[in-house]
């Protein structure tokens, strides 16, 4: 009962704070709605991008790959600092000169509206088919097993996910449709403090568990037994191979820090370019320290409990109500539970603001006030998450677990998004149809490689999927600009400088950002063998 009592606490807590901050803000414009007005700072953009990312796809699963492999899977979390780092002095410069609300509003300028909603289309696709059904199941998996749903309400493990997962379903969609940005930023940036602290101590709880006591004691003995947990490289059959570090990962991680709406978003929200350098490069820096909350417990649970789990995607749960005292049940809960609406609400707020720009106001009444997009907005968003609380449950049997699985899907829009946002900035001729026929490319091959190692010839007879990616933007590039040559542009493409926010770089943002990728590559070879 003091568990459900500080859970429920510290959430209505999070929900009066942010209610608080924001109830100033005019959330009848689009500016005030889906940016907050451009005026988050480098501490609240940095706070709400990590717990965006941070969720429990990710602390639930990762660690789940991490019971499995070990410290290799730290690939994830160590790169996208990099990613990051070059967001910040490539991306990011060109969005906020664009003045931009969402990432397909620059394709639009650049190529034309045909493209842009073909790309706010995908991301839509991809938000409530793939993304937010995650999210949802993974959380609701976490919730209910660390609170005995089942047990507390005598019903079904399946009738338990089902009620946990439209719980969390409604209470995200509170926060992300009528809050707007500014409030899930807001509720993010408090998560994100307690996120942290409860995120460290897992581990911490989990290696004085088997060092007696002790910390340093609990992590000399964890090395010592498990050696091959602590290999930064794996063996040729790992989930992430050495060789994928350097292809299709590094895509990945531009993609989704560079260009996924419901992470770049808060950036495009700052009050400058200085703040958005300022909040990525803490955010870079902080992901760094990530494995410690969703690697290292991996492990440690995999000292632990090694053969005693049913699939690798339990371990967190059970480290977590194996090892922490009681009395921190709820808080830990409770800030579980703020990184799983973080994820969902950032995403579903993504796409009330895709769809309301790039679709509403496009095709359906391009003379709609804005408060009438915003209003449009909200009743599609409404739509979206109803659609994905009732996918959810259905990823039960997901392959790969679940972190793998998110990773290896997403590269059926991923890939092709990044292709032509790249190739739209480095080049000023390339035409709108190569944009075009590079995204059907792009989705069409994918899908072709997932049904053939699916369901015809298996895994181990075609690459892996890190690689095909990177085959495929290789394979898009060279397409757009055999295209470009063949039939380019009439004028050369200028962006234009819309002087919505000043974009003066953070002058310490090339000193900083170096230093954060030259730890990057000394943790990685540290931990080599």
């Amino acid at each position: 009962m003091v568990g459900i009592l500080s859970f429920v606490g510290f959430t209505l807590l999070v929900a009066v704070i942010a209610y608080m901050a924001t109830r100033k803000t005019d959330e009848s414009t689009s500016d005030g709605y889906f940016l907050g007005g451009r005026s988050l700072t480098a501490g609240v953009i940095a706070g709400s991008v990590l717990l965006t990312n941070l969720s429990t796809e990710q602390i639930v699963g990762l660690n789940g790959q991490a019971f499995s492999e070990g410290i290799l899977v730290m690939a994830w979390e160590t790169l996208a600092a990099i990613a990051i780092v070059i967001t910040a002095l490539f991306l990011l410069p060109r969005y906020l000169k664009g003045g931009l609300t969402t990432v397909p509003q620059f394709l639009e300028k650049r190529f034309d509206k045909g493209t842009k909603t073909l790309v706010s289309a995908l991301f839509l696709s991809g938000y409530m088919i793939i993304f937010l059904p995650i999210v949802l199941y993974s959380g609701a998996l976490a919730i209910s097993t660390m609170f005995g749903i089942p047990e507390m309400l005598n019903v079904s493990s399946s009738t338990a996910l089902w009620l946990t997962v439209w719980g969390i379903g409604i209470i995200g969609s509170i926060y992300a449709i009528f809050g707007g940005l500014k409030a899930v930023a807001v509720s993010d940036t408090i998560n994100a403090i307690g996120l942290l602290i409860g995120g460290l101590l897992i581990p911490v709880f989990g290696l004085m568990a088997i060092g007696d006591g002790g910390i340093i004691n609990g992590l000399e003995t964890l090395v010592d037994a498990n050696p091959e947990k602590f290999n930064s490289i794996g063996g040729p059959d790992a989930s992430v191979p050495f060789s994928t570090i350097f292809t299709g990962m590094m895509l990945v991680q531009l993609f989704y820090w560079g260009t996924n709406q419901a992470i770049i978003q808060r950036a495009l929200a700052a009050k400058n370019l200085r703040e958005g350098q300022k909040g990525l490069m803490l955010a870079a820096f902080i992901k760094i320290l990530g494995p410690i909350i969703v690697v290292l417990p991996g492990i440690i649970a995999w000292h632990m409990f090694q053969g005693d789990l049913e699939n690798a995607d339990q371990a967190y749960p059970a480290l977590v109500n194996a090892v922490l005292p009681p009395v921190l049940t709820g808080f830990f809960a409770a800030v579980l539970f703020g990184a799983i609406l973080s994820s969902f609400n950032s995403a579903l707020n993504s796409s009330v603001t895709l769809f309301g720009i790039d679709i509403y106001k496009q095709y359906f009444n391009p003379e709609a006030s804005e408060a009438k997009v915003v209003k449009q907005g909200k009743r599609f968003g409404i739509f979206l998450a109803i659609g994905a609380m009732l996918i959810a449950p259905f990823i039960a049997n997901a392959p790969q677990g679940l972190f793998g699985y998110l990773q290896e899907v997403n590269g059926s829009y991923s890939i092709p998004i990044l292709t032509i946002v790249i190739v739209g900035y480095l080049t000023k001729r390339i035409p709108a149809i190569a944009a075009k026929v590079a995204i059907f490319s792009g989705v069409g091959f994918y899908l072709i490689y997932l049904g053939l190692k699916y369901f015809v010839v298996g895994e181990d007879a075609l690459p892996h999927y890190l690689h095909v990616m990177a085959i495929l933007f290789v394979l898009n590039v060279i397409i757009m600009l055999v295209i470009g040559k063949w039939k380019p542009r009439m004028e050369p493409f200028i962006l234009d400088y819309t002087r919505q926010v000043d974009i003066q770089p953070w002058k310490l943002v090339k000193p900083v950002g170096l230093g954060i990728v030259v730890l990057v590559v000394f943790i990685y070879a540290y931990f080599a063998q």
